[in-house]
């Protein structure tokens, strides 16, 4: 086996991800592996590079405090956010492609759910920088957003204490609404997020803690825990 080519463990603990989520993507062609003759994935360094180069990447590192955020993908405050968000509804509304303008109106509204989120629940308590990363590849078909705030555990706990860890809130998010100080509903923005993903074609994978989970169609609410933890969310959406 050539030296330039890593295992897909230790691919999973360069980009932040599980080896579950390596496999997936690998099914999908997202990020395709080399496998050896005894069927074992492969990384090729120069792959993982390139990899590396796309905006779900940056917006990891951004997210893991390894580097700046390039300035074109930072929204300081949600004005900024909205006026981002109105600028990929232009531009995915003069797309051809006849599933994209059946969806892209969906495609905005979960993008504007998740970053919103980020706003709403870290106002006054960002970790160390305000703000979301919001970027999208029209030609790629996905949209990242990050942020450095206090992530979903500590976000839930003010109304659910007893939340053990980043897992469980997670599940939490996804499938309950829960009530806060009137008229608020904490989680019910997720909860909307996994109905417009589940029944159309979309596919979502997020991050907060050290749990991940990969939405699409109507398949069934998994959790999985990645080798590595970031404060904070990040989440990719693929079209």
């Amino acid at each position: 086996m050539s030296k330039d080519l890593i295992t897909i463990s230790e691919t999973a603990k360069i980009l932040g991800v599980s080896i579950d989520t390596l496999r997936r993507w690998d099914e999908k062609g997202q990020l395709k592996s080399i496998r050896s003759d005894g069927g074992h994935r492969y990384y090729s360094k120069e792959q993982i590079e390139m990899f590396s180069k796309d905006i779900f990447k940056l917006a990891l590192n951004w997210v893991l405090n390894k580097s700046e955020i390039p300035s074109h993908f930072y929204c300081s405050d949600s004005s900024i956010f909205q006026a981002r968000l109105v600028k990929m509804s232009n531009e995915l509304a003069q797309i051809s492609d006849e599933k994209i303008k059946k969806n892209f109106s969906l495609i905005v509204a979960v993008a504007g759910e998740i970053g919103n989120n980020s706003f709403d629940h870290n106002l006054g308590n960002w970790r160390d920088v305000p703000g979301v990363f919001f970027g999208f590849d029209i030609s790629k078909r996905c949209v990242v957003l990050a942020d450095r705030g206090q992530g979903i555990l500590q976000t839930l706990r003010k109304v659910r204490p007893e939340l053990p860890n980043d897992s469980e809130a997670l599940i939490v998010a996804f499938t309950e609404i829960v009530s806060g100080r009137a008229p608020e509903e904490r989680g019910n923005g997720l909860k909307f997020v996994r109905k417009v993903v589940t029944k159309n074609d979309m596919k979502l994978f997020f991050k907060t803690g050290d749990a991940e989970i990969e939405i699409f169609n109507e398949s069934p609410l998994t959790i999985k825990k990645s080798p590595s933890s970031i404060g904070g969310c990040i989440a990719l959406i693929t079209f």
